[in-house]
C-alpha cells in the first residue's frame, strides 16, 4: 500500500485554498508553509502565460529524509505516508538536506522539523487531507497509488504524469498533470527582483543571477516560498576544528609507527590538539541544533543508518584515543602508545571523511555527492594538522627527521588538496545542480573568495613548504602552516554555502 497524491494542474486555478487549509489544519507559523502554490510566468507582455505548481511533501517509496534523520524521528508507516514524530526531533535540519524537494522546515514555535504528513490524523479516521476537502476545481486527489481500482491510481495510469526531480531516484508519489516543466524544474525559471505581491528572499535572489534563463520562454518564477540555506557557519568551521584535530593526532600515529621522535609534540601537542578538535566540532554541533537540549538522543534513539550517529560514534571514540594517548605519554608506556598508534591512523581518518558520508545521504545537494569527498577531506585535514604542527614545531625542540616528516606530509597533502579541487570544479558534473553550484564556486558569487583566499594561499603554503624540503629555514614552512587555516576555513564555507544554493523548488 502507498499513499500518494496526484495533482491536476489543467484545472488547478491557484486561489491558495489548500495552502490556507493546510496552515489552519496544523496550526503552521506565519511564513512557513507544509503546502504552496509556486508560479511562473512566461512570456512578454501582453503574450504572457501563467502556471501553477502545488508544492508539498512527496511522501518518496525511497525517502531519503528517513535514512538521515539520526533519531528515527521522521519514519514510514504502513501505508506508504512518511510521517514525522516532534518528540524524537532534535532539530538538526539534515532532513531538510536530504530532501530534494525543499517539503521540509524548521517550525518556529516548537523549533523541531515539519512537513506535510497526508493529514495523517484524517486519513486513521477515513476523512481526507484538508486541502483535498478544500479545494474548489478539485484538482488534488489522494488514495492509493498500489490500488489498480482507486481511483488516483486509475487517473494516473490513463493521463501522462510526472514528478519532481525523477533523477533522484527517491520514488516519489506526487504525480502532476499537466504541470509546466518551468514550474517543476526549480532550475528553469528563476526570480525576478520582485513577486507579484512580495519581495523574493535574499537567497533566491543571490541565487538568481547565477541561473541561466531561457531565452525563448523567458520564463520566470513570480511567487514561490523562502527556503533559507539550512546549515551555515557552525558546519563551515566544524569541518575545520575536526581535521585539525585529526590530522594533527595522524600524524603523530604515522611518526610512532615509522619510527620517527616528534618528541613533546607527537605525546603532548598532538593528542590536544586532537582534543580541541574532537570538543569542539562537539560543541559546535550541539550548538548548531534548534533543541540543543535533546542532544542526547543521538545515543539514546539511535537511528545508525545515519552517518550523523556514526559521525558522534566516531567524534568519541576519536576522543576516547587522544585521552588515552596523552596519559601512555605521561606514565611512558611505550607499548600503549604504539597499540595506539596502530588504531590511529583510520580513527583519524574517520574522524576527518565521516562527513563525506553524511554529505552523501544529504541527496538534495548535489554539489556534495562527490565519490572522492571522504578522501578530499582526509587530505585537508593532514594539511592543516601538519600546518598546526609545523607552527607548534617553531618554539619546541624538534629534530630534523621530525621537521623532515612534518614538511614532506604538509606538501603532499597540500598539493593532493589543490589537484583535487581542480578535478571537481574542472570537470563535467553529475548534475544540473552541481553544474549550476560549481560554476556558483568558479565562476560566480563565490569566485573571488575561492580563488584568492583558498586555491592562491594553499598554492603559496604549498612552495613554502617545499622550499623548507629544499634546506631554507623552517620558519617557511611554520607560515605556509599558518596560511593553510583560513584558506580551508574559506574553502569550506564557499563548499558548504554553494551546495546549498541551487533551488530545490
Amino acid at each position: 500500500m502507498q499513499y500518494g497524491f496526484a495533482i491536476d494542474q489543467r484545472t488547478c486555478i491557484g486561489c491558495h485554498a489548500c495552502t490556507v487549509a493546510c496552515k489552519t489544519e496544523h496550526e503552521v507559523p506565519l511564513g512557513q508553509f507544509r503546502t504552496w502554490v509556486k508560479y511562473v510566468d512566461q512570456g512578454e507582455f501582453p503574450a504572457t502565460t501563467r502556471d501553477f505548481g502545488v508544492m508539498r511533501c512527496n511522501h518518496c517509496t525511497d525517502a531519503p529524509c528517513l535514512k538521515i534523520c539520526p533519531t528515527q524521528a521522521l519514519f514510514k508507516r504502513d501505508d506508504g505516508i512518511v510521517d514525522f514524530d516532534g518528540d524524537r526531533c532534535i532539530g538538526c535540519k539534515s532532513c531538510m538536506q536530504a530532501c530534494p524537494y525543499d517539503a521540509i522546515y524548521i517550525d518556529a514555535d516548537t523549533h523541531t522539523a515539519a512537513k506535510c504528513n497526508f493529514c495523517a490524523h484524517r486519513i486513521d479516521e477515513d476523512l481526507e487531507p484538508a486541502c483535498v476537502v478544500v479545494c474548489p476545481t478539485h484538482s488534488i486527489w489522494v488514495g492509493d497509488v498500489d490500488d489498480p481500482t482507486s481511483g488516483i491510481s486509475r487517473l494516473i495510469s490513463t493521463n501522462p504524469t510526472t514528478v519532481r526531480s525523477p533523477e533522484q531516484n527517491t520514488g516519489p508519489n506526487v504525480f502532476y498533470l499537466g504541470a509546466d516543466r518551468a514550474v517543476l524544474d526549480p532550475l528553469a525559471a528563476p526570480v525576478d527582483d520582485t513577486y507579484i505581491w512580495a519581495k523574493p528572499d535574499a537567497h533566491r535572489l543571490e541565487t538568481a543571477d547565477d541561473l541561466t534563463r531561457d531565452p525563448v520562454t523567458n520564463a520566470r518564477t513570480t511567487l514561490n516560498t523562502a527556503h533559507p540555506r539550512p546549515w551555515g557557519w557552525k558546519v563551515v568551521t566544524y569541518l575545520w576544528t575536526k581535521g585539525i584535530g585529526a590530522g594533527a593526532l595522524g600524524l603523530a600515529a604515522l611518526a610512532v609507527l615509522l619510527g620517527v621522535d616528534l618528541g613533546a609534540v607527537g605525546d603532548y601537542v598532538a593528542p590536544v590538539l586532537g582534543l580541541f578538535g574532537a570538543a569542539t566540532t562537539g560543541a559546535l554541533l550541539v550548538w548548531d541544533l534548534k533543541r540543543p537540549e535533546r542532544f542526547l538522543y543521538i545515543f539514546l534513539k539511535s537511528n545508525f543508518g545515519s552517518w550523523l550517529v556514526l559521525g558522534a560514534y566516531a567524534l568519541t571514540a576519536f576522543s576516547g584515543g587522544a585521552v588515552l594517548w596523552l596519559l601512555a605519554a605521561a606514565l611512558d608506556i611505550g607499548w600503549l602508545t604504539t597499540g595506539l598508534a596502530v588504531l590511529g591512523i583510520p580513527v583519524s581518518a574517520m574522524m576527518a571523511g565521516y562527513t563525506a558520508f553524511l554529505f552523501g545521504q544529504a541527496e538534495g545537494r548535489d554539489l556534495w555527492q562527490s565519490p572522492v569527498l571522504f578522501w578530499h577531506l582526509v587530505v585537508q585535514a593532514v594539511m592543516v594538522g601538519s600546518g598546526a604542527l609545523a607552527v607548534v614545531g617553531l618554539v619546541a625542540d624538534l629534530s630534523d627527521e621530525a621537521w623532515q616528516l612534518i614538511a614532506v606530509a604538509f606538501v603532499i597533502s597540500t598539493v593532493l588538496h589543490l589537484l583535487i579541487l581542480g578535478l571537481e570544479y574542472s570537470g563535467k558534473h553529475a548534475s544540473r545542480q552541481a553544474a549550476v553550484a560549481a560554476h556558483i564556486v568558479t565562476s560566480g558569487r563565490y569566485a573571488g573568495t575561492f580563488w584568492w583566499a583558498s586555491v592562491l594561499p594553499a598554492a603559496v603554503a604549498a612552495v613554502l613548504g617545499a622550499l623548507t624540503l629544499a634546506g631554507l629555514p623552517v620558519l617557511l614552512l611554520a607560515l605556509g602552516g599558518l596560511v593553510v587555516q583560513p584558506a580551508l576555513i574559506a574553502y569550506e564555507s564557499v563548499f558548504v554555502r554553494a551546495g546549498q544554493d541551487p533551488p530545490l523548488s
